[in-house]
């Protein structure tokens, strides 16, 4: 499982995070939501180790990240997947080659056998046959489909999604959120999504932190972030509504 403890992060006089602990579900949804600028992809970035704490514990499976070796931290990471706000594909690289990377990089698979997984993963995210294209050639919702299954790649216990509905029309994005939570389930992982849409939130969540002045101001399901009489999360619930 994962676990924050007492967590900050600046950068320079700007105190960013001071002093998050938070307990992730195992094999569930924790929906971190909040403002923008209060940290949320830095909370992920420090969670995956690419941000190193200055104060605080990430235990991942019972080891701190921000205590790890090089060696060590790489093959914790192998435990993640992350799908990047702008899915990060390499546009130099064809789908399948986008997706066999990895494969290629840290496996003894065949060829043959990195195709087929490359097929398997595209087929579990709704795509068929666009193994050739290039990422110019994919639309916005393509690409999030194709970024989804390249983090699949790996069979990660963890997932990380940084803004998974970032400018997709509402079709394109509820069918995102339903693949989030069919995908969680069906390999058993524990995800983590960051979002400032709160459709995706109460659809996908089985848990709602709410990050807001460096601080976890809530935690709970997400009917009881909808009924929570805490003045952040209300003023928070009320300025999204009104957008």
């Amino acid at each position: 499982m994962i676990k924050l403890e007492n967590i900050h992060k600046s950068f320079g006089t700007q105190d960013v995070l001071k002093g998050i602990s938070l307990d992730i579900p195992e094999q569930g949804i924790l929906v971190v939501v909040g403002k923008s600028g209060e940290g949320k992809s830095v909370l992920l970035k420090t969670i995956i180790g690419l941000l190193k704490p200055e104060k605080g514990r990430v235990i991942v499976d019972g080891s701190d990240i921000a205590q790890m070796k090089r060696n060590e931290l790489f093959e914790t990471r192998k435990k993640f997947g992350m799908l990047f706000q702008g899915a990060a594909l390499f546009d130099s690289l064809s789908v399948e080659e986008n997706l066999g990377l990895a494969l290629k990089e840290h496996t003894g698979l065949s060829i043959a056998e990195i195709k087929e997984q490359v097929s398997e993963k595209l087929s579990m995210v709704g795509l068929e046959d666009i193994q050739k294209l290039y990422p110019s050639e994919l639309s916005g919702g393509m690409k999030k489909r194709v970024g989804l299954a390249r983090a699949l790649m790996m069979n990660p216990r963890y997932m990380l999604f940084d803004e998974p509905t970032t400018g997709l029309d509402p079709v394109m994005a509820r069918s995102i959120d339903k693949l989030i939570t069919e995908t969680t389930r069906h390999e058993g992982m524990t995800s983590i999504v960051v979002t400032h849409d709160m459709t995706t939130a109460f659809s996908v969540g089985s848990t709602i932190a709410m990050l807001a002045n460096g601080y976890i101001e809530f935690t709970g399901n997400p009917g009881q972030f909808r009924e929570s009489d805490n003045a952040a999360v209300k003023e928070f619930i009320s300025s999204v509504t009104n957008n």
